[in-house]
């Protein structure tokens, strides 16, 4: 008999976006008669297999309380001075009926596609491991600071992307060591990867951006109409 494995997201979005350079955070932003993090919030209540979806925000944020959501699995918890607190907050918020896995994904990214999501979701669970979405990397890569020093080979490089999928335990527990050792933590793949656990590449779109600067604003614009024709076919 096989039994079912329960799956929470976590949407951190406590941070301020300053590279945007707006009066409101990024994730508040209107892009297509939405905000962005609605957008995000919108595909993820389009997966039946998420029990939860808690949204991590800051405590004095004035815009989240703006926001309807008709999805009741939604939940916001405080978010924390970096992602890795919001994130953890959130982990320990399921902690009384905790999820076997847990999906983050970053409220900005309003374009991840849902067959991305569902691949990933497959995959890890088939072998019992984690995994992210990722993208290959295409561009020829340079390293250096004001000058170019050395071309670095990409035949092994990703672009990380979310979602994240990660088993509740192993995730919770890597970002309690993690920053208890002052670990910098940059996503969850750090975490797991800094707790000598595996992580997998699943191939992803390249068009799952994260909304940063002005000109990210211009192009998911352009691609959140294109996936709305596409769909409409």
């Amino acid at each position: 008999m096989t039994i079912k494995q329960t799956i929470s997201a976590i949407v951190p979005a406590a941070g301020v976006g300053s590279r945007m350079k707006h009066s409101a955070p990024k994730q508040y932003i209107q892009l297509a008669g939405q905000t962005i993090l609605e957008h995000t919030l919108a595909k993820l209540s389009c997966l039946e297999q998420l029990s939860r979806i808690v949204v991590a925000v800051s405590d004095d944020d004035p815009f989240y309380e703006q926001l309807t959501f008709s999805d009741k699995r939604i939940n916001r918890v405080s978010g924390g001075k970096e992602r890795a607190d919001s994130v953890l907050n959130a982990l320990l918020s399921l902690a009384d009926n905790p999820p076997d896995w847990v999906l983050v994904h970053d409220a900005a990214r309003p374009l991840v596609e849902l067959n991305d999501i569902t691949r990933l979701i497959e995959q890890c669970m088939r072998v019992s491991e984690g995994g992210i979405l990722a993208s290959k990397v295409k561009d020829t890569i340079k390293r250096g600071i004001s000058h170019s020093k050395q071309t670095v080979p990409r035949d092994d490089l990703w672009q990380a992307l979310t979602p994240q999928l990660f088993k509740y335990d192993d995730l919770t527990h890597a970002l309690q060591n993690a920053l208890a050792n002052n670990v910098a933590i940059t996503d969850e793949a750090s975490a797991i990867e800094w707790a000598n656990k595996p992580v997998q590449l699943v191939s992803g779109r390249s068009d799952n951006i994260k909304i940063t600067t002005p000109e990210d604003l211009d192009l998911a614009g352009f691609l959140l109409q294109k996936q709305k024709n596409e769909s409409a076919l």
